[in-house]
Parts: C-alpha cells; structure tokens; sequence
C-alpha cells in the first residue's frame, strides 16, 4: 500500500462505513471515496421498523457515525451519488453525472431493494416499503397519532416488527400472509406459531392462507386491499414486505459472476481480484459449512464490511462470522445465531420457560447444534455461539438442562 492508492466504496449502508472504518484502522493511508446514493450518510437500517418508526429515538441514533468522523478519518462521502456503470477492465466506474472514477480496489456495497409488488393498484398514494430513511419518515407520518387502519401484505421479520410498532402506536393492523404460518420458513412451525400468537394477544388481525389481488382506492389514494375471491379489506394505508433482491445490476453489467448476489470467495473477492463485496449484495462462500450464504441481516453488514475492508488491504481473511439476527416485537425480544440452511430438518431442543417465553432454542442436526435463539433471556449469545462454532456431539438432555453450563456444551 501506498499514500497514492485510491480505494473507493459503492454503497452508503453499514457494510461500506464498516469497510471504511476497518481501511482505516488497517493502517490504509491512501484516498477513501464512499459513494451513498442516498442523500444521508450511512446508517443502520433495524431501528426504521422499530424504534426510529415509533419516534422513541432521533435520527441521530441511526447512523453508523456522527458525521465529522468522516472527515476527521479522511473519508470523502458522496452523498446522493449514484454510480452509473462499472469497467473492471480500466479500473474505473462513472458516476451519474458523467464522473470518472479510477480505482486500485473497489469494493461494492449496494445492498438490496425490497421486492415489487406487480399487481393492480400498487402504485396508489398510500402503499408503502421500508428500506431506507425516507420510507421509515414516510411511514411514521402517517402511523404516529394513532387510529388508522394498516394492511400489511407479507409477514416477514420487517412486516411483523412494523405490525407491532403501528399496533403499540394505536393504530389497527392486519397481516395477510400466503403461508399457515408467519416466519416459518426461518424459524420453522412450532416458533412461527409462537409469533403468530403474540401478535394474536395484541389485537392483530392476522389472514393466512389469502392471496391478494389487487389494491384499490379512490382520488388516487388506498382505500381497501382485495383477496383473490373478492373479499375487501378496508385500508388507510398498506405495507409491502414480501423480501428483497440484491442490487446486483452494477455488477452484472460489469461481467462479474452474480448469482442470488454477487458471488464471492470467503475473502469477499469477486471474480475479479480488485473487486470486493460486502453486506446484503454478497453471496459469499462460507468456509465453515462449505455453501454460499446471502444475508440481509445488521450483523452480517458489520462483520462483512470490516472483513472486506481487510481483506482490500491484502491480509489474508477468511470470513466465517455465524449469522446473526435479532428482532423486538411487543414484549418479545430474541436473538438468533446460526446456518439457517442447516436447520432443515434438525431437532429444535428447548432450554427454559417457553409457556413464558423466557428460552433458548437449539436447533440440533446430526447430534451438533447449528443454530440457537434465545428468547427474552439476555446475556447468552455469546455461549450460543460458541457452542454452534465448536460443533460438538450434544446430548439433548445436557441441552435442555438449565443447570449445565453453555460454556461446557
């Protein structure tokens, strides 16, 4: 490395300010430029459906740094600036303006975009996403006095946090949901139901099995959603939350290897060796369970950013952080840690009170423990971890014994 190395970062989320922060920490004394399409500086995206949605927390509180770190660090943000294409080939990239930008590596951040919904009526004033500050703001304005009536189509992490927070705020919510189950595909039936419960007991209206076929409304603005059969179901307005995509199209144009994300080695190294990925738009190989993984998740963001940043500074890393999720909905808090594609099929072993839910859930397959969550217990993600990382044959018994030390299993 050189004082006249020029390092540029594509992407104003958590991953990039990571990669940043890490380049430097990293001894890296060259140019750092960190486009942000956004007009805001980067910043963390799980307190838009919670408490920055609620208005208990200030905008202040969701950005990664205060933003004089940047200048003090030497870090130039771009912000607002959209990069238009990418030539690996020259080792440069233009911006929207018509910039052009030479780098010696290059490492793209670009996230993902929540997933369209393409049916009659989608694009009627009223009819939300969330992903970004703006939307969160957007939301906010229209939920935080209360007494109106939010549809939310899709029961994800994001759409069931949003569901609580409109609740708690007044307002009265319904969920439509294809599945039997909200949140099963990640956390399987018996938890999901769970959820389900939870927000069952807080007054929400939660549809499952219904398809949705179109959104209506009147002087250009939502007024009811319509299921397939043409039952009608009253909305002031509507949240979409059927998941997202990575933003893989700068990187497809450019000729790198995409698939379900930009593929990377576990170095976060794409198919070309001065381009790098972090964050959602990674599908990185992972060296502990030998598959590739994409995660849309906050920790992953962190982990990857910092590991990427190191990694353009040419030390040898190989990223293997376990992922890592965490939610807050109503009175229920959890964390979550594991390989997700392992869970199928795997023994979930319970520790604690889960009439209460007051427990930790181990998922168990081929005797080894692949993920656990805990459930309003605190302080224990740590040793869950360390139980998933050391991959030894567990007895379900010790497991679900609250007087066995985790550090032991």
């Amino acid at each position: 490395m050189t004082s006249q190395e020029n390092f540029i970062i594509v992407g104003g989320g958590l991953a990039g300010a990571s990669a940043a922060e890490a380049l430097r920490a990293g001894g890296f004394e060259g140019r750092i430029r960190l486009f942000a399409g956004e007009r805001h500086h980067p910043y963390i995206r799980p307190p838009l459906s919670k408490d920055y949605l609620s208005g208990k927390d200030a905008i202040d509180t969701v950005f990664v740094h205060p933003h004089d770190w940047y200048d003090e660090h030497g870090v130039e943000v771009g912000t607002g600036s959209v990069v238009a294409s990418l030539d690996p080939a020259a080792r440069n990239l233009t911006l929207a303006d018509g910039e052009r930008v030479g780098y010696d590596a290059l490492l793209l951040a670009t996230g993902s975009t929540p997933r369209r919904l393409s049916i009659a009526g989608a694009d009627l004033d009223g009819v939300h996403y969330l992903r970004t500050i703006d939307d969160s703001e957007a939301l906010r304005a229209e939920l935080k006095d209360g007494g109106k009536r939010l549809v939310l189509i899709g029961s994800g992490w994001i759409g069931m946090e949003v569901a609580a927070t409109a609740r708690t705020l007044g307002n009265d919510v319904t969920i439509l949901e294809r599945e039997a189950i909200p949140l099963s595909a990640a956390l399987g039936d018996e938890l999901g139901t769970m959820f389900a419960e939870l927000h069952l007991e807080h007054g929400v209206v939660l549809r499952r099995r219904v398809v949705v076929d179109s959104i209506v409304g009147a002087g250009g603005r939502v007024t009811a959603v319509v299921l397939a059969g043409g039952e009608s179901i009253a909305a002031d307005l509507v949240l979409v939350g059927i998941g997202a995509v990575p933003n893989v199209e700068l990187a497809t144009a450019a000729g790198l290897e995409t698939d379900n994300g930009v593929l990377t080695d576990a170095a976060l190294r794409t198919s070309d060796e001065r381009i790098f990925a972090a964050g959602d738009v990674a599908n990185a190989f992972h060296p502990v369970i030998g598959q590739r993984l994409r995660s849309e998740h906050w920790a992953n963001a962190l982990g990857s950013g910092a590991a990427a940043g190191r990694s353009m500074l040419g030390q040898s890393v190989s990223y293997d952080d376990i992922p890592y999720f965490y939610t807050d909905q109503f009175d229920l808090g959890m964390e979550y840690s594991g390989y997700g594609p392992l869970t199928k099929g795997a023994t979930v072993v319970y520790r604690g009170d889960r009439a209460k839910r007051e427990f930790i859930a181990f998922w168990v397959a081929d005797g080894r423990v692949v993920a656990g969550m805990n459930v309003n217990v605190w302080g224990v993600n740590e040793a869950v971890q360390g139980i998933i990382r050391r991959a030894n044959a567990v007895d379900p018994a010790r497991l679900a014994d609250e007087s066995v030390a985790l550090e032991s299993l």
